[in-house]
């Protein structure tokens, strides 16, 4: 079970958009792409078969994952994650600080 999942609110904990919020777009291993933060300018070649010029575009590039926290909207903090078994079996995420259950 991952600690942080898609859809999740983040905050950013180092780099050049510390402290920035966003929504968790996808997960690929180590790797986290989030909503808005991280852009780079990439340079687009033209495709005349597809009607595209040539352009520079924002890209949203990937964080490594230990460079966000998930956000704790009743703490209104970035806040640590922990995993936990319930009484009828079923594991659930909850948040560090005060033990507060993410998914119901």
């Amino acid at each position: 079970m991952n600690k942080i999942r898609k859809g999740d609110t983040v905050v950013v904990l180092s780099g050049k958009d510390k402290g920035r919020q966003g929504t968790v777009l996808s997960i690929d291993g180590d790797k986290i792409t989030v909503e808005n933060i991280n852009k780079a300018k990439k340079h687009q070649k033209p495709n005349p078969q597809r009607n595209i010029p040539a352009q520079i575009v924002d890209k949203v590039m990937p964080l490594h994952i230990s460079k966000v926290a998930i956000y704790n909207v009743g703490a209104k903090k970035a806040d640590r994650v922990g995993i936990k078994q319930l009484n009828d079996g079923k594991r659930v995420r909850f948040f560090k600080s005060n033990g507060e259950v993410i998914d119901a």
